[in-house]
């Protein structure tokens, strides 16, 4: 396992990552969660991601319960702040509701702090000064040691910024964005200036495209897959553009180059991303242990990526940011 810089922070964090969106407490219950952070962890993975909006907060009470098996200072953990509950302050990420939402996660992750806090997504009705000031009292105060932003626009992040510098603040130091073979524009262009100006870090997420990117779906949706049990998803794809036939033939083309270099097409995606400079650690999920086998040998995958076989996969692509 290779481990990268998060940003231009000193922290060391795991090229490949272990998140539980989607899967702990909607599909693993307390000793699949454990069989699989042990199975991620023996492989060197060192960062796990979780929210406090994931399962209504079930997310984090089942990682808390394995968490303390590990030595803290071997873990980099996470929580990100937005969907807290129905009250009028339990949503977004205002001073208060940062605080009292990293609190409430805490408490569920039996843990005095997290490494990494998120705004989950940016807020409308905050401004993004008061949520810079927020962020700097939870670190200055032992709550975290470095915060981000997750599925903020370039513009956003960079007003963050420059609060930050101007009233002396903590600034940020990762972004969470969406990155995948399919969904690229942020970090493959927009976020680029702030790689080269900030020294930006990135967690990305869904790197399988909810499994479109295994070829799982080459020959329709199988019952019991991630797009036939979260409808949501399969929605929010389609929004995207990236549910299509067209990106479905690109799949079968290629899934013979990962075949030509011995890996499944989830690892070739996978090792894709770790390919990139500008990724810091990519959060990968599973609902086995033998899923957390077969996505961990990414990273062994990732040095046959050759300029030619990247070419190759550009070329099937071809969505490539200009």
């Amino acid at each position: 396992m290779q481990y990268n810089k998060l940003g231009k922070s000193g922290l060391k964090i795991s090229e490949m990552s272990f998140g539980s969106w989607l899967t702990f407490g909607n599909q693993l219950d307390v000793q699949k969660v454990k069989d699989t952070m042990r199975e991620a962890f023996n492989h060197g993975v060192n960062f796990f991601d979780n929210a406090e909006g994931y399962a209504n907060g079930l997310s984090e009470s089942l990682m808390g319960m394995v968490l303390k098996e590990y030595r803290r200072t071997d873990l980099i953990v996470s929580t990100k702040i937005f969907w807290g509950g129905n009250g009028p302050n339990d949503t977004g990420v205002s001073r208060k509701h940062l605080l009292e939402g990293t609190w409430n996660s805490l408490k569920r992750l039996q843990l005095d702090y997290v490494d990494l806090v998120y705004c989950h997504r940016p807020d409308p009705d905050t401004p993004i000064e008061e949520t810079v000031y927020g962020m700097d009292y939870l670190i200055r105060n032992g709550l975290a040691m470095y915060w981000g932003t997750s599925e903020w626009e370039p513009e956003q992040i960079e007003e963050a910024y420059k609060i930050a510098d101007k009233r002396n603040l903590i600034a940020p130091t990762m972004e969470q964005p969406q990155y995948n073979m399919f969904v690229r524009e942020k970090v493959d262009k927009k976020f680029v200036p702030l790689f080269e100006k900030y020294g930006l870090g990135t967690t990305t997420w869904s790197p399988l495209a909810s499994g479109l990117l295994t070829g799982k779906y080459n020959d329709g949706i199988p019952e019991n897959s991630r797009l036939s049990r979260f409808s949501r998803i399969k929605k929010m794809m389609e929004e995207q553009g990236v549910f299509t036939e067209e990106n479905i033939e690109k799949v079968r083309k290629l899934t013979k180059i990962a075949k030509d270099l011995d890996a499944t097409m989830a690892q070739l995606a996978l090792a894709w991303i770790i390919k990139n400079p500008n990724v810091s650690t990519v959060i990968t999920g599973a609902s086995s242990v033998e899923q957390v086998k077969e996505n961990m040998k990414a990273a062994e995958i990732k040095d046959k990526l050759t300029d030619d076989v990247m070419d190759k996969i550009e070329s099937i692509l071809d969505n490539k940011p200009e």
